[in-house]
This record gives structure tokens, C-alpha cells and sequence, in this order.
């Protein structure tokens, strides 16, 4: 842990003026993100009196090892930078609401020529509008009902084109669920109003389609159509039964999202009820863990940034009202953003009496039951991770926590397409995002103790490379202007080159006492002595330590056993999946392959051209030339490389290694 006395700045070099301020460890990464009115008041309360400060505050400032700042003009612009930058580099002492689910929501893709209506999760699309959050059952059943009396299209593209090559509807067409546009049923002009008035539905405005159809319902009758009419009486039944199903808690012209928030010191849950035209037409819920010492009014401010910042799709989504358990901080700024997000007026209220409070406390009470499932939940989760790497540190004696464990696997057949692959676990979960592939060549890819040695030099001399990078010191940064959140620094440390920035505390590799030797040599040979290297044998799940002539035995109902385990078989996972990949590219081989400047394009112009590889071969390079796509100087390369491939006994036929298949291409 660092010292705050190393890396504080001095006070005289702290400007006193708005702007927001960036804490980073030994290794670059960002850990905590903040902003201040007085950036010199704000960052001296660090260092003033580290040993007062709070727990999680404390453990932040012993974590860094220097700190930056860069100054905006309003309270406003560190706003928006803070954002910014939080979701950039998701600091770990910043407190991030993460769903507790992943709601599905109802869209319309209002961009495309033929509008689609569909189930999404996820990130939102431009041009696409969203109805919900929904729970999975009900969604599906909003759908199907409405699709009797909207009927618009909800076929995947591919699907379209089929029916608009054949010139037959899909399925959906034939049973009267989709106006079927794509062979010409309805005109795109027409097809596009039937989504409007899906969407317009769906907005709230229910009680003039009902009231629409009456009417028709009622000509029909007096038309003695009662075919028609019965038909229409079905749609009636149909819109009412999904309008209905979302009781009235408000009156019908009120648009509003509540937050209701419940905590303990550990963690809180946030829910929110989505109000529009007084009903209650979708539910989220939060579960954030209190990295960082919050008021409430902070977690409140925190969290309306980020659910209404997440897209820029927000002109639909913000209410006029956001009712809340308590005024968030720096509240004036954040009424003027979501202003400017909505295009319109945002009112932030805490509901005192009537049926807004009443409505509050329902979302409370939501709030408290989820924090408790959460709670029963995860136990057993962080229970039995906690106990795993607590057996493990101790089984193997190490000194540092096993914060963050990389595994290693080698994959190959009689030692052809050698690749290795490297997965990455933090605080006993995978972290997918860091996860790498190795492709071994030359000599390396000898045997497994060569290429393991191999892919560990390259993996930490990465390592070394971005850690001799100069880090940024204590100080200010250039001002990248409000909104964004970008310099040369941050390029270096969070782009390409800092992949491998993050050393483990533990190296697994996949294999016995030879593997382990050849991983911890490579260490060595790197001067790197920090790191702890570890070898799992399959066949009686050994764990091999380096220059140990025995093994370490774990309990077969070890949780620290399971642990290395299910890292062991990720890692042989990933590398096998990538070793099929790179093996099924090396199945079919051609006697074009390797010709310089020819790529696979130009390769089937030259087949389709000349028809088969025997005719290439006796093409001269002007004849060539009459391919697609194919110069003077690339046909002589042609030329030249069969030619070469022709003397030296290369030119036998291109052969499918999978099904001993002879190819002329």
C-alpha cells in the first residue's frame, strides 16, 4: 500500500477553481473518480489526515498512487466530465448500479423501411423505440395479443427476404398476425402507419383505438355484417385486456419515474416504477455495493446520471417528473442536464402526501424486499469465492490475497496450430474482457514446456513494457474540454498497449512439475520475483509448485480445489475453441496460397475467370490480367509464385484435410 505522503501534491499547485479529479494505482488503472467546487479543498481532505478518514476512503487513498485534476468552467461541466469519465473507466471505489436483471423492453424499429416489432435487451439503437421494462412472461403476451390488431411485422430479416424472394408471406402473414409487407399485402406507407399507431398504443393512448373500434363495431352491426363485427369485438377485448392490466395509481395525465432506495452499510437497492399516463407501465431494480462513503443524496445523484446518461435516446424516456426518496446533490445541475437530455423541462420532487407518497412507499417496501432476496442469494456465492481463495493462499503458503488469478493452457494436435490461451479470474470470477489468445510458432512450438516458456515471456514482457511506460505524476492534466474525456496519458494507459498492464498474484498452468518449471523460469529469466506460479496436473489433480519434487495435495472437497479446477477447464475451453478456429482456416489449401498481394477476392476472380486451377497454371501473366481485379505486377507474382511452386514439387492439388477431398481451386 502507498503512502498518501508520496504522491500528494502541493497544496499552492491546486487550483481553487470547479473541475473534477481523477485517483490512479501503481498501474495506471483509474480507482476513483470525483468532482469538487473547490478542487483544492476537496483533494487537501485527503491527505490532511489519511488516518481519519473513512474506511472505504481510506482503502482508496493507501490504493493510489497519484492523483490529477482538471479544471471546467461550471459545476455543470464536472457534471457531465465525472460521467463521462466514471463510464469510461469504471473505477472500482466508484459506486456503479449495475440491474439486478436484464429487462426485456418492446421495440420498434422506426428506422427501418418496414418497421419491426420485437423483444430487446440490452443497448439501445438508433431510431428504434422502446416500450417497457417488462417481465419476460408478460412481454411475450403484450406481443402476441397486439399483433391481432396491429399487425406489424416481426419477422427477423432474414426471414423477410425469403418471403419477398418466394413471393409467399411467413406464417405470421397467413394467420392474420402480420400485415405481410414484403409481398406487397400492404404498401411500406401503409405498413408504417400500422407501427405508428402500435407505438401510439403503447404511449398511452389506449381509449381512442377502443373508442375507434366501437364505432366500427357498431356500423358492422348496423351493416349486418356480424362477421366483421365479432372480429372487431375480439381487437376490443384484445386492447382492453393489455390496457387494463396496469392498474391506475395516478392521475391519467401524469408522466413521472419513482426511486425509492433502501440501504445498509455495506450495500443499497434502488427500484423505480415507470409512470406514464397514470399507469405503471414498467419496473427496474438496482443492486449497488457502497465502495465509496455516499450520503444519500449522493447515491441518488450518482444514480439518476447513470440511468438517464446510459444513451443518448433519452428525449422519449425522461419524464417531467423524477419523484425521489431525497433532493439529490448539486440538484440545480442536474435539473439543467436532464433538461437538455429531454429537450424539455424536468421537475425533481420528494412526494410528501397523497398518492404519490403512497406510491412511494410501495416502491420502498419493493426496494427492501429486493435488497433482502439479493442478500439470500448471494451468500452462498461470496461465501464459498471468499472461502476458495482463503484455501487457497493458505494451501500454498502465499503471503499477498489472491486478488487476481491468470491460467494458462497449450493446445495442439501432433503439435500443428499450437496456440495457447490465457483467462483471467478477479476476486474468484472470470473477467472475460481480459481474457487472450497466443498463436506459438517456430521453435516454441517444439513441446508444451516450450511454448508454456514462450507465452509467458511474451505475456510479462508486455507486462514490463507498460509498467517502464511513464506513468503520470501528481498533477494537473490539459483541460479536454467539458464532455469529454480523453489526453495522451489516458491513450497510453487504457488503449492497446496496457492489455497487459495488470500483473496476477498467481499464475496457473495447465500441467505437471515440467510446465511449472519452464513457466517459472520465464519469470525469472524476466526478473520478475512478485509473482506466484502454480501447475494443476490432470490425472490426480496435483498442484505442482516450482522446484518442488512433491506435490501439494488438496482435499478433493477443497473449495480451493474447485477453484483451480473450473479456471484449469475455462482455460482449456477457450484454447481449444480457438485451436478448432485456427485449424478449420488451415483445412483446404490452395497452391495460390501465400502469392503475395492475392487475397481471397481476387483469388475467386482469377477461379471464376479461368475456371479451374489447371487453366490458371497455363495462363501466361497477360492472359491474366483479363481477371477481375488483377494487375500486371500481380499476375506476374502469380506467375512466378507457381512457377516456384511447380519446381520445387509444391504443385500437387489443394486437398480438404477434413475429407481428403481434391480441390482445384
Amino acid at each position: 500500500m502507498a503512502d498518501p505522503a508520496s504522491y500528494r501534491p502541493q497544496t499552492g499547485e491546486i487550483p481553487t477553481t470547479p473541475g473534477v479529479y481523477r485517483f490512479r494505482d501503481p498501474h495506471g488503472r483509474v480507482i476513483y473518480v470525483g468532482k469538487a467546487k473547490n478542487l483544492r479543498s476537496r483533494l487537501n481532505s485527503y491527505f490532511a489526515n489519511p488516518a481519519g478518514l473513512l474506511p472505504k476512503t481510506h482503502a482508496m487513498v493507501h490504493a493510489a498512487s497519484s492523483v490529477e485534476w482538471t479544471m471546467v468552467g461550471s459545476e455543470l461541466e464536472s457534471l457531465q466530465l465525472e460521467y463521462t469519465w466514471i463510464k469510461e473507466f469504471k473505477p472500482r471505489f466508484n459506486v456503479v448500479f449495475r440491474d439486478d436483471k436484464t429487462y426485456p423492453y418492446l421495440a420498434v424499429s422506426m428506422g427501418e423501411k418496414l418497421p419491426r416489432v420485437q423483444v430487446m435487451r440490452g443497448e439501445r439503437r438508433k431510431g428504434t423505440r422502446y416500450f417497457g421494462p417488462y417481465t419476460a412472461g408478460a412481454i411475450r403476451e403484450t406481443m402476441d395479443t397486439l399483433l391481432r390488431v396491429f399487425p406489424v411485422r416481426s419477422c427477423s430479416p432474414g426471414v423477410l427476404k425469403r418471403a419477398q424472394a418466394s413471393g409467399r408471406p411467413c406464417l405470421l402473414g397467413y394467420i392474420d398476425k402480420c400485415s405481410a409487407p414484403c409481398v406487397g399485402r400492404v404498401t411500406a406507407e401503409e405498413h408504417r402507419a400500422i407501427a405508428e399507431d402500435f407505438c401510439s398504443f403503447m404511449g398511452g393512448e389506449a381509449k381512442r383505438f377502443i373508442t375507434r373500434l366501437e364505432k366500427d363495431m357498431g356500423a358492422a352491426v348496423a351493416e349486418l355484417d356480424y362477421e366483421r363485427a365479432a372480429r372487431l369485438r375480439d381487437d376490443i377485448i384484445a386492447l382492453r385486456k393489455v390496457f387494463e392490466r396496469n392498474a391506475v395509481v395516478l392521475s391519467e395525465d401524469t408522466d413521472a419515474d419513482v426511486f425509492a432506495l433502501h440501504d445498509d452499510d455495506l450495500e443499497a437497492s434502488v427500484q423505480v416504477f415507470h409512470v406514464r399516463g397514470g399507469r405503471v407501465r414498467g419496473q427496474r431494480g438496482w443492486v449497488v455495493e457502497k465502495v465509496e462513503d455516499a450520503t444519500t443524496p449522493e447515491l441518488i445523484e450518482h444514480l439518476l446520471q447513470q440511468v438517464y446518461g446510459e444513451d443518448s435516446d433519452n428525449q422519449g424516456r425522461i419524464p417531467r417528473e423524477v419523484l425521489v426518496p431525497e433532493i439529490p446533490s448539486n440538484h440545480h445541475e442536474l435539473l439543467e442536464w436532464l433538461g437538455g437530455l429531454r429537450g424539455a423541462k424536468v421537475d425533481i420532487r420528494v412526494p410528501q402526501r397523497g398518492d404519490k407518497a403512497a406510491l412511494m412507499s410501495t416502491v420502498r417496501e419493493n426496494a427492501e424486499q429486493a435488497l433482502k432476496l439479493h442478500k439470500v442469494r448471494r451468500a452462498g456465492d461470496i461465501t464459498v469465492r471468499s472461502l476458495a481463495l482463503q484455501e487457497l493462499q493458505e494451501a500454498l503458503d502465499l503471503p499477498v490475497p489472491l486478488l487476481r488469478i491468470e491460467c494458462y493452457d497449450i493446445s495442439h494436435v501432433q503439435g500443428t496450430n499450437v496456440v495457447a490461451s490465457m483467462v483471467v479470474v478477479e476476486d474468484g470470477l472470470p473477467k472475460k474482457a481480459d481474457y487472450r489468445k497466443f498463436s506459438i510458432t517456430g521453435a516454441a512450438a517444439s513441446d508444451d514446456t516450450a511454448a508454456m516458456h514462450d507465452v509467458l515471456t511474451r505475456r510479462f514482457r508486455h507486462y514490463l513494457q507498460d509498467k517502464s511506460a511513464q506513468l503520470p505524476k501528481s498533477g494537473e492534466v490539459p483541460n479536454p474540454g467539458a464532455g469529454e474525456a480523453s489526453s495522451s496519458d489516458d491513450a497510453a494507459l487504457t488503449g492497446a498497449k496496457a492489455r497487459f498492464a495488470y500483473p496476477p498474484n498467481l499464475v496457473v498452468v495447465d500441467g505437471g512439475q515440467p510446465q511449472v518449471n519452464a513457466a517459472a523460469r520465464a519469470l525469472a529469466e524476466l526478473g520478475i520475483d512478485d509473482v506466484y506460479v502454480v501447475g494443476l496436473a490432470k490425472r490426480l489433480e496435483e498442484v505442482w509448485l516450482p522446484d518442488s519434487d512433491f506435490p501439494v495435495i488438496l482435499p478433493r472437497t477443497s473449495q480451493g480445489l474447485y477453484l483451480l479446477q473450473r479456471i484449469r477447464d475455462e482455460a482449456h475451453r477457450f484454447a481449444i475453441t480457438f485451436h478448432r478456429q485456427k485449424r478449420g482456416k488451415a483445412m483446404t489449401v490452395s497452391a495460390l496460397d501465400g502469392v503475395p498481394g492475392l487475397g481471397e477476392a481476387k483469388r475467386k476472380a482469377l477461379v471464376a475467370h479461368f475456371g479451374s486451377l489447371k487453366k490458371i497454371k497455363a495462363a501466361t501473366a497477360l492472359e491474366l490480367t483479363a481477371a477481375k481485379g488483377i494487375g500486371p505486377a500481380l499476375a506476374e507474382a502469380v506467375v512466378s509464385h507457381l512457377a516456384a511452386a511447380g519446381a520445387s514439387g509444391e504443385g500437387a492439388p489443394a486437398v480438404n484435410m477434413t475429407t481428403g477431398e481434391i480441390l482445384e481451386i
